[in-house]
């Protein structure tokens, strides 16, 4: 497995540094599986530390100075591995990740403590100072803190030869030190335990903290083609209106001109036909604007199954658009597209859920995911205006996000609340009157 590529994520990743510092519930689920998995690394190094090698070296170490003396340096240099692995975690993820250049050197002083740890292990055998069952556990106990890290830099081949060439060199140390078959034994199962252990810990969670980080930065490419092909499709529909109009006018200008300047009074028929064709193509075009600018409501919750489908993010919808009037689906439609487009950009969601009913003469909408990391954009959010929105909308200037959603639904007479609801459940709720008088374009 070799490093996760960044790729276009480079403003995922980007946008990382820092995060640890913020709240809980303002990480995307990518983000606190990370922090988990890191504070799991953490525990882990001190844990075997402490299970494995402090515990049983404390209560079988035989009382004599050179024994106690070792020991106890055996329990420091411990010590400082795991503060060492846990100050290497993050730079070794970052380059396991792509996000940065691991020093050519970090690793030298975990090593050279995992050096000093075996020898110390090795002559506290080779004194008796603790019996061989503990002796073989201090070999696992140094054996992971360095392994973890290790395991995130080196190729998976080259850490199991390496591993296997550790392993069979203890087991041979071992039995310098003590003859013994089950000793020697037991010494290559720990310090093959020890490897086995540091790739599922280690490189496994990392791995999949890869692939988490991997979806993300797909999801936020599913929101940026969305907008871009809803940016084509309105250079498509402008150039299908003007292209044609604007080669007439252009052909009977230059008709005009030629006409004028041989003194023929059919130059003033073709300037009349050209402000004809002026102001229909002005009559196109605030047609094709009109349409774009009003969602229809069900194409809208038909796009927003499909383009939460395709991200990945289950999507229900629930009640009937048939009845309702076209100026009160068009404003329900800006609700589904801003929405949805916030739970894409914004949210981690797994399920999308949309209702629409009808209740006292009022339409209902509401949008609810369970990706309330980050709250759906606020009324600096552009998700939702499309390209060339330049605030001639229901009110003028209005801006986009929810702010934006406020005033057009203020303007038809309606309301918008939008929170969290429960831990990680954000809802968006939009009401409209059933007779709505006016909604311009």
């Amino acid at each position: 497995m070799g490093a996760a590529e960044v790729g276009d994520g480079g403003a995922v990743f980007g946008r990382i540094k820092g995060w640890q510092r913020r709240h809980w519930r303002d990480l995307s689920k990518a983000q606190r599986v990370e922090m988990q998995s890191v504070v799991t690394w953490y525990f882990t190094t001190w844990s075997f530390s402490l299970f494995w090698l402090a515990l049983p070296l404390v209560g079988e170490l035989h009382r004599r100075p050179a024994a106690l003396v070792v020991g106890g340096l055996l329990l420091l240099v411990a010590a400082l591995q795991c503060v060492e692995a846990n100050r290497l975690t993050r730079p070794v993820l970052d380059h396991y990740l792509g996000r940065a250049e691991l020093p050519p050197r970090a690793l030298r002083p975990a090593t050279a403590l995992l050096a000093l740890a075996l020898t110390l292990a090795l002559v506290l055998a080779m004194l008796g100072g603790t019996d061989e069952f503990t002796a073989r556990l201090a070999v696992g106990a140094v054996l992971l803190p360095f392994g973890l890290l290790y395991g995130l830099v080196a190729p998976m081949g080259l850490f199991l030869r390496r591993s296997a060439l550790l392993t069979v060199a203890l087991m041979a140390a071992f039995a310098v030190v003590d003859p013994d078959p089950a000793g020697i034994a037991m010494a290559g199962v720990v310090a093959g335990f020890s490897a086995l252990i540091s790739l599922l810990t280690g490189r496994c969670g990392a791995w999949t903290l890869s692939v988490l980080w991997d979806a993300e930065r797909s999801r936020e490419v599913q929101a940026r083609l969305a907008v871009a092909e809803e940016r084509l499709r309105f250079g498509r529909d402008l150039h299908d209106v003007m292209g044609r109009n604007l080669a007439v006018i252009a052909l009977k200008s230059e008709l005009a001109v030629q006409l004028a300047r041989r003194g023929r009074p059919e130059a003033v028929d073709q300037m009349i036909e050209v402000q004809r064709i002026a102001q229909e193509s002005q009559r196109e075009v605030r047609e094709v604007v009109r349409g774009y600018r009003e969602a229809d409501l069900g194409v809208e919750l038909a796009g927003a199954q499909g383009v939460l489908s395709a991200a990945g993010i289950r999507c229900g919808v629930t009640g009937e658009v048939g009845g309702l009037a076209g100026e009160v689906q068009s404003v329900l439609g800006w609700v589904v597209r801003e929405a949805t487009t916030n739970v894409l950009r914004h949210g981690d969601a797994v399920q999308c859920d949309i209702s629409l009913h009808v209740h006292q003469n009022r339409v209902v909408l509401t949008v609810e995911n369970d990706g309330a990391t980050n709250p759906v954009g606020g009324a600096g959010s552009e998700a939702a205006d499309p390209p060339g929105d330049t605030g001639s909308g229901p009110v003028a200037g209005a801006g986009s996000g929810l702010a934006g959603l406020r005033e057009r639904l203020s303007a038809v007479g309606g309301s918008l609340e939008a929170g969290p609801v429960g831990a990680d459940v954000f809802r968006v709720t939009a009401e409209v009157p059933l007779s709505v008088r006016e909604v311009t374009a």
